[in-house]
């Protein structure tokens, strides 16, 4: 489904910023962002938060057969990656031809699809191995 212009730059804090939430009453930091938070519930107080980009492997698997839109990068590492901060996020890890559980990553600005030739081109977070 083609998403719009408008609609896409109005995400823009969500997809080109690693922006998530930290609730100050059971000291908890989420990402994505999300309205409540699932510990304290309405108690929770939310308050935004810029993630480092940070983290380690903590799961991976190796994609051989994409879904439709990715099989231009096959064969691709897929990721568990837990945040220095805490949270645990599902992203791609680029530029590696061998990954480990415990590498230690870093969160790069990549192309994640494009639309067709003279459509959108959706940027967003990937990972790898940091130096």
């Amino acid at each position: 489904m083609r998403k719009s212009i408008p609609l896409t730059w109005r995400k823009i804090p969500e997809r080109y910023r690693m922006l998530g939430v930290f609730c100050s009453s059971c000291s908890t930091p989420y990402f994505p962002s999300r309205l409540i938070c699932p510990k304290c519930r309405r108690k929770g107080k939310l308050q935004p938060k810029e993630f480092l980009g940070e983290g380690e492997v903590y799961s991976f698997t190796q994609i051989f057969a994409a879904p439709e839109g990715f099989a231009e990068q096959v064969p691709y590492f897929l990721a568990l990656i837990k945040l220095s901060e805490g949270p645990i996020l599902t992203a791609q890890v680029v530029d590696t031809q061998e990954l480990s559980i415990g590498d230690k990553v870093v969160a790069v600005f990549r192309v994640i699809q494009k639309d067709d030739p003279e459509g959108l081109i959706h940027y967003g977070f990937k990972f790898r191995i940091s130096k």
